[in-house]
């Protein structure tokens, strides 16, 4: 380690500090509008969360546009730390308040190393030794302009970000061609089943069609039950508009048995109904279970999966209108039963032989964004702290 250096942040930067964002409130999405970036459109692995972005309309919205080698990090909240290097294939983005920007200088460092570094152990550790706030995160602008940051010299930078960016563009590659494969299906069904829909289609309540249940709490009370588990446990805030393959808690049949949770097929559909990821949705890879939060919509002969997370999809904004609860927004399952789907089932068995292999391909993509995922992970942390010299 006698080639590496300890640096500042704000050392490495441009301007040596930290900018706050701009304190507007975020409108409804506008294509013709700058896309509002807020801490909540920041995931936790660093990529910009596309589901439910907002705009910003605001006269001086222009001056907090980031730009190449920028990088901001939330200042407040449970979130506090979190961080998002720009990447220009997201397109324009105004950085709301809660923000704190840092345009780093590469001259000094290869600015991407700032991207990786920030998802290391070493960045981690720091932030629990900082978050000044006692019952809210909060670190400041000139808390994060002292981060001491260790680095090798610029060629090893240079191979460090050249290595873990490889693994980044293949899956971000496999997310936008997921996109694009789901829209492509969302755009069949908005044709099928809306604008090509017939007077004789009768009005049926999904909850008429479909079996829908909610999930259930399993017991803490034998703490061997999650740390033995072999099946997942889906929470509201994992559902993210894919396929769910793995979630953060294990639990077992026994523990599943004892609570009101229940086993769920595979491609089962899922609906967030409260707090903030109402609307949310995702789809099971394999028979997992979920807690309360969730609604869970059972495919079957009539409505197979392809139809019914399609139409999910498509319903998010009408479930998030329907929401409601003044300190945390939520929607029941017999509000989402009583939503409307189509009754013509041989156009949906036609729709679903017509997509199937679109989702089939997302799948497997997920799959591949998984193990590239855990690669990219296991080698960022042995690379970020020397253990492997490139």
């Amino acid at each position: 380690m006698s080639e590496w250096k300890e640096y500042k942040l704000g050392e490495l930067t441009i301007d040596g500090k930290g900018s706050y964002g701009i304190a507007a409130p975020a409108v409804d999405y506008d294509s013709n509008k700058y896309t509002y970036l807020r801490i909540t459109d920041i995931n936790d692995d660093g990529t910009l969360n596309k589901n439910g972005l907002k705009s910003v309309d605001d006269k001086n919205a222009h001056k907090y546009l980031l730009q190449q080698n920028d990088i901001v990090f939330a200042r407040t909240g449970a979130s506090v730390g979190r961080s998002y290097f720009y990447d220009e294939r997201d397109g324009e983005l105004v950085y709301a308040g809660f923000l704190i920007k840092y345009s780093i200088d590469p001259t000094k460092v290869n600015p991407k190393i700032l991207k990786f570094y920030t998802h290391s152990q070493a960045y981690y550790d720091w932030i629990q030794t900082v978050d000044n706030g006692a019952t809210r995160g909060n670190i400041n602008a000139q808390t994060y302009a002292s981060m001491p940051i260790i680095l090798p010299e610029r060629q090893e930078q240079d191979r460090i970000v050249s290595i873990l960016s490889s693994l980044d563009d293949k899956i971000d590659l496999l997310h936008r061609e997921n996109a694009t494969l789901e829209q492509m299906a969302e755009t069949m069904f908005r044709q099928w089943f809306v604008e090509e829909s017939k007077e004789e289609w009768e009005e049926v309540p999904l909850g008429n069609v479909v079996k829908t249940t909610s999930g259930g709490t399993p017991s803490r009370k034998h703490s061997e039950y999650y740390e033995n588990g072999t099946i997942n446990w889906v929470k509201s805030k994992e559902l993210n508009g894919s396929f769910i393959s793995a979630t953060e808690e294990l639990i077992t049949k026994e523990a599943v048995a004892k609570s009101s949770a229940k086993m769920l097929p595979e491609k089962s559909v899922l609906i967030a109904m409260y707090g903030a990821t109402v609307g949310e949705y995702g789809i099971l890879s394999k028979p997992m279970t979920c807690n309360q939060a969730v609604c869970a919509l059972i495919p079957n002969e009539n409505y197979p999966y392809t139809y019914l997370y399609v139409w999910t999809a498509l319903m998010k904004e009408d479930f998030i209108n329907l929401a409601s609860g003044a300190a945390q927004q939520n929607i029941s399952q017999d509000l989402i039963k009583q939503q409307i789907v189509c009754s013509d089932l041989d156009k949906i068995k036609q729709y679903d032989e017509m997509v199937r292999g679109y989702f089939e391909k997302m799948e497997n993509n997920q799959k591949q964004i998984i193990t590239l995922t855990e690669t990219r992970d296991g080698l960022l942390g042995r690379l970020m702290s020397g253990e492997i010299k490139v």
